[in-house]
């Protein structure tokens, strides 16, 4: 028989203890004959980034030895970490930013220093300053004996670093330059045979979401490219994920047609794969090397499929345009990658009722084999809460998306008559998505009586370029509007406590956060983690990758320098009414430490209770597990002593001013 309780003060085996023990996250996918990889990340371990092998008897073991942290900071954001060709591990180290070169597989190649069991070699020369020279999104060009890559280049001494592509020998890691001119590239992609090149490029103040080109170039026998074509794009057509068939043919993501669909150049002629489809066959480019298709043959096409906000993965005959859905219980893709290999899928993905994994789907019999799960941490679903897909009126007549999950924990219930307090979360990006795979760091909340409301507002991934493009010009507007609709719907059907809603984010969810207290009168609390509260100071000190998206998102600098003032929290705290709490890396290089500060000191000063949880060698999200405990439970105990619930958990506390 449940015990009654009052929202807030459930008891919950979803500890923030349990959620970081042994829990590792995972990005790119490699295949190398019959060899897996993949790359995880282990907040015990301070949030060192690991690359592991199974081999095809079934064992897994690390590759990566310490103290390397295979992680590139190309763009800041990463991504396209490493690659493996013939048992050979090429990788980029997160200290010094070189690559390197390691035995890995059950193959080894002939390349020096590639004896089975050898420690990393470097590759490329040591950059001044440290880390200076990085390089992402890597095809290995065996022919020639050279990796092909992004490079970007900030010992230069130029306002920005130069991103280039570039070739890099596996005999005496020189560096040619293949490609320069562009602010940016992406996605280098070598034909079968090596013959031709295809990549991606943009310049500012585009970010890849809203116009890229894509290329194609001959090879020549000496590396060189001959005359470039270009075979798709422009200014207003986003394109992603390049890739050649195994029969030579240039396939790739537009949403020429308002939604990211596949298309291909046969013959010298771009065509449709599908006929259009109101779905995204992919994801907004963040990060380097994520893919969400690849080809089981010439004829079949192993792809994820986005509706609205919903993920599958669908087999596709390239021939008719037909999609079967392999019905693999809405696996969720999110930021990571599938890799199509002989027979068999592999990608990391989860579903409302499992955490993401590693998994291998085996074409031939449509069963799935778990290689490795987030967490081995076993949670009854009787604590777990059940997403619901919503959609709610918002401004300007228009229609917005969340996903809401109500409150449950199979030994509590609440008194009668009492509703449950509301989060409202706002997601990073802006540019990115809710996503519907079971998460820790959701349950947290909702399995202690709180109820969860993951908002993908207009500018979120998933719903079609109109919907992406609802953000331009108004970002500090929409999404506040659509989170503060979507509470006001939850309230108004009788699902949260009106008095009782609080709203949080991270990056650029922490500025729709702080916008949201300061522009609107709703929310009675909010949390701030890592949360962008001065735009005019995000626009004059950012990294290269950003440093025009404000363009799009709210004017040119400093032309519309008014409208940066206008949005900024920082300059509007004459709208705060409610408490805050702030949690900031204290070496974040996207959005420094001076935007939290500043906010905390002017919370502070207006008398309204306020926290601020600095984390040392921290940067653009909290790696570290015993940063991510105490971001969780501080949170829950700052919202504990605001809405006047008694958590079940011994927290540590926070030092709330004005309290």
């Amino acid at each position: 028989m449940p015990a009654t309780a009052p929202y807030g003060s459930w008891k919950s085996p979803i500890t923030s203890e349990a959620i970081v023990a042994d829990s590792v996250g995972f990005g790119s996918i490699a295949l190398d004959g019959d060899d897996i990889y993949w790359l995880e990340s282990r907040p015990s371990e301070g949030g060192r980034r690991v690359v592991v092998r199974r081999a095809p008897d079934g064992r897994t073991a690390d590759v990566t030895p310490r103290p390397f942290n295979v992680r590139t900071r190309v763009h800041e954001y990463g991504g396209g970490d490493f690659t493996v060709a013939n048992g050979v591990l090429y990788f980029t180290n997160f200290d010094d930013q070189r690559l390197y070169r390691q035995a890995a597989g059950s193959e080894p190649g002939s390349e020096p220093g590639s004896e089975p069991g050898s420690e990393p070699e470097p590759l490329t020369p040591e950059a001044d300053p440290a880390g200076g020279l990085r390089y992402a999104d890597f095809v290995v060009d065996g022919e020639r004996r050279r990796l092909i890559c992004v490079h970007e280049d900030h010992t230069a001494g130029g306002p920005e670093p130069v991103n280039t592509l570039a070739a890099v020998s596996l005999v005496d890691g020189a560096i040619a330059t293949l490609v320069s001119g562009s602010d940016f590239y992406a996605a280098p992609r070598l034909s079968p045979g090596g013959g031709h090149l295809a990549w991606l490029s943009w310049q500012h103040p585009n970010m890849p979401w809203d116009g890229v080109e894509l290329w194609v170039a001959p090879v020549a026998a000496g590396g060189s490219l001959g005359p470039a074509e270009l075979v798709a794009g422009g200014p207003d057509e986003s394109i992603l994920q390049p890739a050649w068939s195994p029969d030579g043919v240039l396939y790739f993501v537009s949403d020429r047609t308002n939604w990211w669909n596949l298309y291909r150049r046969r013959d010298g002629q771009v065509e449709a794969v599908t006929p259009p489809l109101e779905a995204e066959f992919g994801l907004p480019h963040w990060i380097f090397g994520a893919a969400t298709y690849g080809f089981a043959s010439p004829g079949q096409i192993i792809c994820g499929v986005n509706e609205r906000g919903v993920w599958s993965i669908r087999s596709l005959d390239t021939n008719t345009g037909q999609l079967e859905d392999l019905g693999l219980a809405h696996a969720e893709l999110g930021r990571t990658d599938l890799k199509v290999g002989s027979g068999s899928v592999v990608f990391a993905a989860g579903s409302p009722a499992q955490p993401p994994a590693v998994r291998r789907l085996d074409l031939a019999h449509n069963s799935v084999q778990v290689l490795r799960r987030a967490s081995e941490q076993s949670v009854d679903p009787g604590y777990l809460s059940t997403p619901r897909p919503v959609e709610f009126p918002t401004g300007d007549g228009l229609t917005a998306h969340a996903f809401y999950y109500p409150p449950a924990n199979r030994d509590f219930t609440a008194p009668a008559g009492e509703k449950p307090p509301l989060l409202v979360k706002s997601h990073g990006g802006p540019t990115a998505a809710a996503s519907m795979s079971l998460s820790p760091g959701v349950q947290y909340w909702t399995s202690r009586g709180i109820g969860v409301l993951d908002v993908n507002y207009g500018g979120s991934t998933g719903f079609g370029r109109e919907y992406r493009d609802r953000l331009k010009g108004r970002w500090g507007i929409v999404d506040v509007d659509d989170c503060v609709n979507g509470a006001r719907y939850l309230v108004e059907q009788g699902l949260a406590d009106g008095r009782r809603l609080a709203i949080d984010g991270g990056s650029a969810g922490g500025y729709t956060t702080l916008a949201a207290l300061a522009f609107r009168d709703l929310f009675r609390a909010g949390a701030s983690h890592y949360g962008v509260s001065d735009l005019e100071a995000l626009a004059r000190d950012t990294h290269k990758f950003e440093s025009r998206y404000l363009d799009q998102l709210i004017g040119p600098y400093p032309q519309r320098r008014d409208l940066y003032l206008e949005r900024s929290p920082i300059h509007q705290t004459d709208g705060f009414s409610c408490p805050l709490i702030l949690f900031q890396g204290l070496e974040d290089r996207i959005v420094p430490p001076s935007q939290a500060e500043l906010m905390f000191e002017a919370v502070r000063a207006k008398g309204l209770p306020c926290a601020y949880i600095p984390f040392e060698g921290e940067q653009h999200g909290f790696r570290r597990a015993e940063n991510i405990r105490r971001a969780l439970d501080g949170e829950l105990y700052f919202y504990s002593r605001v809405f006047g619930f008694q958590p079940a958990d011994d927290l540590e506390p926070v030092d709330i001013e004005n309290l």
